[in-house]
């Protein structure tokens, strides 16, 4: 059964209106069965909300329904968000992060890692104010949290962590609270599962059968 690759499948979505301000962040295609799957991660500074997901689900299964790869083939699509355990590797992500835990190592100039825990807190410089980008870590000491700007050169992985307990206040403070349009643990929701896949990575999933 033919299969769009990857490659063609974000070819198709990239720089197109029909994304209607989302960042593309991932896409994989894959088959199950009978069927092909078509995941396709997305992400918005303001969250991404159900009835939002829905809508940019149908329009990317027209795009799809076009293409000759799929030929008579039923295929799956799946629009989703980053997961809890997202990997920070673009200036975007840690503004979106803020408020996060998350687990880095950092490189000196020598080269040296070190292993640093802390909650993400303002982004600042980059290409607006023509510096680097640095991003606050409010990090954990015996004396109470305190901020250790980190420039995120020197980063050389960052993963959101899960969090079981309920965040530290001055902690939160400290980092300016979540960004908006994220779940934020010290004020939840009356009903959190309609949030769409920020927490739980919930998906929209559309069969199509050509």
């Amino acid at each position: 059964m033919p299969v769009p690759s990857r490659e063609r499948v974000v070819e198709l979505l990239t720089g197109r209106e029909l994304m209607n301000g989302f960042d593309l962040e991932d896409v994989t295609v894959s088959r199950a069965g009978a069927h092909s799957v078509v995941k396709v991660v997305v992400d918005r500074d303001e969250g991404v909300e159900l009835d939002a997901a829905a809508d940019l689900s149908r329009r990317i299964s027209e795009v799809l329904d076009s293409l000759e790869e799929f030929g008579n083939a039923p295929y799956n699509l799946e629009v989703t968000t980053p997961g809890i355990d997202r990997p920070l590797t673009e200036p975007r992500h840690w503004r979106r992060s803020r408020g996060r835990w998350v687990a880095l190592e950092i490189a000196d100039e020598s080269g040296e890692i070190e292993k640093v825990e802390g909650r993400v807190g303002a982004l600042s410089g980059g290409s607006e104010s023509g510096g680097s980008d640095f991003v606050d870590l409010v990090v954990r000491s015996k004396t109470g949290p305190s901020v250790r700007p980190v420039p995120l050169a020197s980063v050389h992985s960052a993963v959101v962590q899960v969090e079981f307990r309920t965040p530290n206040r001055e902690e939160f403070e400290l980092a300016g609270g979540v960004a908006p349009g994220r779940f934020d643990p010290l004020n939840p929701p009356e009903q959190p599962e309609a949030d769409f896949g920020d927490e739980d990575d919930e998906d929209t999933d559309e069969e199509r059968d050509k």
